[in-house]
């Protein structure tokens, strides 16, 4: 006889006792295995054969497994046995080394229950809601079957606690990616983001690992009231980098230079002799500025508001007032436009005078007969 054959003959079985285990039969609440060199069989009770919650047996085990078990119980010839402990002891010190090192662990995602997720990691491991994303998730449904990657947060073997953050790795991937990203980009460089959140002062947009603040006034050429009435939090967005405080991790950027400027193709747009209509935003003792475009404003010079004789502007215009102009001068470089209101009434009237028709009991007398004051009072202007 063999000296392991011995050693088996010699093996006692008592509770507390490492054997390991064939599966021999699978039951509804139960498992049946045989135990090389024992007296009889044994019994692995389902709520044995996981960590986890087991709705059938054989969703764990097949017929003809091999298992590391622990005997619980010696009764009636039979033997009570645990696979959970096994698993569990064996984990725990694993999981150990795992917080200590901050190691990231793999690990599939097996149930989801009222306030997170659950994972098998020969014990089991419970994710809270707040641990699971770096973003708020309403329901994590689809989550069941996923595999992620977690670290330990806490851990305590003797109230079989184990808390597990899927946030935590995503944080040190975005601080890594930060870091790279900060060394990466300068002044004056043009990259693509995505707008991540809005504040009444700007829009915070991710550059692939790090935020920057496009600030409300770098937003558009326009002038803008709300942040939310320009972008969208997900909106693609192409930015330029205005300046990088690498100590601070503060990136100051701006959309509206990457946009056409609104004296991008000024000339074909108001052509000198073009009319167009604008609004009176500022009255100065010289004049009024119109805005005819977002952000193209033109001087119409007091002598060019009326064909009388005037002190100020505001005896004929009032801010917020719509107007129409002609163009007189326009200078691209300079970013100067030259206007006329008085023009167009000359036409006004001109055209008023060309459209007259006398009355009929006017026939027989000459045009200037008719309307000789009114011709009187175009010439003393």
């Amino acid at each position: 006889m063999s000296e392991e054959m011995n050693m088996m003959e010699n093996q006692e079985f008592n509770e507390g006792t490492r054997v390991q285990g064939r599966v021999e039969k699978i039951e509804d609440k139960a498992v049946v295995v045989t135990i090389d060199g024992a007296p009889f069989d044994g019994i692995v009770p389902i709520s044995e054969l996981s960590s986890l919650h087991v709705e059938k047996a054989s969703d764990v085990v097949a017929v003809g497994d091999e298992l590391d078990l622990v005997i619980t119980k010696v009764e009636d010839e039979n033997f009570v046995l645990s696979k959970r402990k096994v698993d569990a002891e064996q984990a725990w010190d694993s999981l150990t080394e795992k917080f200590e090192s901050g190691e990231v662990i793999e690990a599939e995602v097996k149930d989801v229950v009222k306030g997170g997720l659950v994972v098998d990691l020969g014990v089991r491991g419970f994710v809270p809601a707040s641990l699971v994303e770096d973003h708020f998730v309403e329901t994590f449904d689809d989550y069941k079957g996923r595999t992620m990657t977690f670290k330990i947060v806490e851990m305590d073997k003797e109230k079989n606690r184990l808390i597990l953050s899927h946030r935590a790795v995503l944080e040190a991937q975005k601080e890594s990616r930060k870091d790279e990203v900060l060394d990466s980009i300068n002044p004056g460089d043009v990259i693509d983001g995505t707008v991540q959140r809005i504040a009444s002062f700007g829009a915070f947009v991710d550059l692939g690992g790090v935020d920057g603040l496009v600030h409300i006034s770098q937003i558009s050429h326009e002038h803008v009231e709300k942040v939310e009435d320009v972008v969208k939090e997900g909106q693609a967005v192409k930015v330029k980098v205005l300046s990088v405080d690498r100590d601070n991790e503060r990136i100051s950027l701006s959309i509206k230079d990457t946009l056409p400027g609104p004296w991008e193709g000024i000339e074909e747009k108001a052509p000198k002799g073009s009319v167009l209509t604008g609004e009176v935003k500022r009255l100065v003792s010289y004049g009024a500025f119109v805005e005819v475009f977002p952000g193209v404003e033109g001087l119409v010079h007091i002598s060019q508001i009326a064909h009388k004789h005037i002190g100020t502007p505001h005896e004929v215009l009032q801010e917020g007032q719509t107007v129409d102009v002609k163009v007189l001068d326009v200078n691209k470089e300079e970013k100067r436009l030259s206007l006329s209101i008085k023009d167009l009434l000359e036409k006004e009237n001109e055209s008023a005078i060309e459209d007259y028709e006398l009355p009929e009991e006017s026939k027989g007398f000459s045009l200037s007969d008719v309307i000789g004051d009114k011709l009187k009072g175009f010439s003393d202007k």
